[in-house]
C-alpha cells in the first residue's frame, strides 16, 4: 500500500501553481482597498469549480451561485435540513399533491417586483429544462398563480418533501428578463444579497452588493471570485494573503496552513466508485463484487486523507446522524469472481476529476487495489467539465466521484432516485433494478421522519446489494479562511452556502 503523501514544511510554489496565481493575484490585488470607501472591504474568494454551464441554474453552477449568495428559492434549508422561509413567507399543504405558498414582498436585482407570475415562470422553466435538474428527477411540478401573492404547486405524485425540494438552487426564482433569450440568465435577475455583475468564462466572476435586498443587507460591498481548479494554488493564495476565503482546501495542505486558516467539519459527502452495470466488465455482478472486495477503505483514509476522513459505512455516512442506526445489511449480493477469473477480463477504464485534488490520488490507490485483485486498469483524469457527459453516457467502466448525498433536498431519497433508478438523471452506474426502483419510490412517498428514514435505509441496502457503487470513504470538508480577520463564512455540511450576507473582512 502506498505511503501517505505528507508535507510538513512550507514548500515553494510549483510552476503550475505560480502560473495559476498570477491572474488570481492580479484580479484581487486592488479589491480590498477599492471597497473601503463603500463601508467595508470587498471579499476575495477562490473557488474550485469553474462554471460548467455558463452559470445556468439547471446544473451544478446553481450550487456555485447559491454558495455565493446570488440566488434564492421559495424556501431555504436550516441546519437540521428542515425547510424555512425564503421568498415564500409561509406555506401549507392542501392535499397529498397540492400546496399553497404565500410570497413575501421582495424585488429582483433588476428592480422588478417578485410576484406569483415570476414564480410560475421560473418553476415552469425548470420543469421544462433539458436536461431536467436532478432535484426534479423523481417528480414533476405544476405551478399556477393564485391571487396577488400566492402560488399553488401541484406535484405529479404525493411529495411530503416539496418545501425542502423548493430550496434546491436549481429551482431559483428569477425575473422575466432572465428568460429573454430563451435561457435562464441569473446575472442581475436574481434576488440574493449579491448580484452577479460579470463572468469571465471559467476564470473569474464579479459580484456587487444588492442594495434592494429584502433581508439584512450584505456586509461586504462586493465579492471578487476566481476559479482555480488546482488545490495547491488555492491553498497558497490563502497562505500568501491573495484571497480571504479559499474553497475546499486540499488535505495535503491542511497541516501546512495551520488551525487558524483551516476549518474542518463533518459532511454528508460520500466518495464512491461507480461501476458501469450496463456494459463492459462490470455488467457482470460477480466482477462488481470482486471490485468491492478489492477496496480497502481504511488504507485510503490513511494514505490519501491523512486521517481527515471516515471509513466507508455505506452510501450514507456520519454526516447524516440517523443513518447508522437505520442501516440494514445488503442482501442478495453476487459471489465475487476469483483472481483467475478477473485476470481474464479486458482492460477497464477508471476515470475521475482534478477539481477535488484528493481524487486523482484516490484513483491511483484504487487502481493498485484493483490490480492486486487481477484487474487491468487504465486511468483517465481530467477536469470535471470534460468528464461529466461521458460519465453519464456510460463511457467509463468505473468512475470515482465525491457526492453530497443530501445536496438536492437535504433528504437522501432524491440522491437515491437520481443516481440509482432506471430513469435517474445522474445515473453514472447505469443501474436499472426493479427492486431498487420500487423501494426508492416507496421511500419517496413515505411521510413521518422515522418511517422515511427506515424506507431510505432499505433502498440504500438494495443499492449496495447490486454493487453498482462501492463506497470508498466519507469526506470531511476543509474550508480556508483566517478566522482572526474574516467572519461570517458558512460551514455548511449540505454545501448550499459559503459566502453569506454576514461574511465580511475585519
Amino acid at each position: 500500500m502506498p505511503t501517505s503523501r505528507r508535507r510538513r514544511s512550507a514548500l515553494p510554489l510549483t510552476l503550475s501553481a505560480t502560473a495559476l496565481l498570477v491572474p488570481l493575484a492580479t484580479a484581487c490585488s486592488g479589491s480590498a482597498s477599492d471597497g473601503a470607501a463603500d463601508g467595508g472591504q470587498r471579499l476575495r474568494v477562490v473557488m474550485a469549480f469553474p462554471p460548467a454551464q455558463a452559470m445556468s441554474p439547471y446544473g451544478d453552477d446553481a450550487v456555485t451561485l447559491s454558495r455565493l449568495a446570488v440566488i434564492e428559492g421559495l424556501t431555504a434549508l436550516g441546519s437540521d435540513g428542515a425547510a424555512k422561509p425564503a421568498l415564500a413567507a409561509s406555506w401549507k399543504r392542501d392535499s397529498a399533491r397540492e400546496w399553497t405558498f404565500t410570497l413575501r414582498k421582495a424585488s429582483f436585482q433588476d428592480g422588478t417586483k417578485l410576484d406569483p407570475a415570476a414564480v410560475v415562470r421560473s418553476l415552469t422553466a425548470a420543469e421544462k429544462a433539458s436536461p431536467k435538474p436532478r432535484v426534479l428527477s423523481d417528480t414533476g411540478i405544476t405551478a399556477t398563480a393564485q391571487g396577488a401573492d400566492t402560488v399553488r404547486i401541484v406535484t405529479d405524485e404525493a411529495d411530503p418533501l416539496l418545501p425542502q425540494r423548493l430550496a434546491n438552487p436549481s429551482l431559483t426564482i428569477l425575473s422575466a428578463a432572465a428568460y429573454a433569450d430563451g435561457k435562464a440568465d441569473p446575472a442581475g435577475h436574481a434576488t440574493g444579497p449579491f448580484t452577479l455583475a460579470a463572468v469571465k468564462g471559467a476564470v473569474s466572476a464579479t459580484l456587487e452588493r444588492n442594495d434592494t435586498y429584502w433581508g439584512a443587507g450584505a456586509e461586504a460591498p462586493g465579492v471578487d471570485v476566481t476559479f482555480v481548479a488546482d488545490g495547491t494554488a488555492r491553498a497558497n493564495a490563502l497562505r500568501t494573503g491573495a484571497v480571504d476565503v479559499a474553497e475546499y482546501v486540499p488535505i495535503s495542505q491542511a497541516s501546512l496552513l495551520g488551525d487558524g486558516l483551516v476549518h474542518e467539519f463533518p459532511s454528508a459527502r460520500t466518495n464512491g466508485l461507480s461501476l458501469n452495470t450496463g456494459s463492459g466488465v462490470f455488467a457482470d455482478p460477480a466482477m462488481r463484487a470482486a471490485a468491492r472486495e478489492a477496496i480497502d477503505s481504511q488504507a485510503l483514509v490513511k494514505a490519501v486523507y491523512e486521517g481527515r476522513a471516515d471509513t466507508a459505512q455505506g452510501l450514507l455516512g456520519p454526516g447524516i446522524p440517523w443513518a447508522a442506526a437505520a442501516r440494514t445489511a445488503p442482501a442478495g449480493r453476487a459471489k465475487a469472481a476469483d483472481k483467475a477469473q478477473v485476470a481474464k477480463t479486458e482492460e477497464i477504464v477508471l476515470a475521475t476529476y482534478t477539481n477535488r485534488p484528493e481524487l486523482p490520488e484516490v484513483a491511483s490507490v484504487v487502481q493498485q487495489q484493483l490490480t492486486a485483485r487481477g484487474f487491468t486498469v487504465k486511468q483517465v483524469v481530467r477536469d470535471y467539465a470534460q468528464l461529466e457527459a461521458d460519465a453519464l453516457a456510460g463511457k467509463y467502466d468505473a468512475f470515482i466521484q465525491a457526492r453530497n448525498t443530501l445536496l438536492d433536498t437535504a433528504d437522501p431519497v432524491s440522491y437515491l432516485a437520481s443516481d440509482f433508478t432506471c430513469d435517474g438523471s445522474f445515473n453514472i452506474s447505469q443501474l436499472c433494478d426493479k427492486r431498487v426502483d420500487a423501494d426508492v419510490s416507496k421511500a419517496a412517498g413515505t411521510a413521518g421522519t422515522d418511517a422515511r428514514h427506515a424506507a431510505a435505509a432499505a433502498a440504500e441496502a438494495d443499492v449496495l446489494g447490486t454493487d453498482a457503487l462501492v463506497p470508498l470513504l466519507h469526506e470531511r470538508f476543509v474550508q480556508g479562511y483566517d478566522d482572526s480577520r474574516v467572519q461570517g463564512v458558512s460551514l455548511d455540511p449540505m454545501e448550499r452556502t459559503l459566502i453569506t450576507a454576514d461574511t465580511r473582512v475585519g
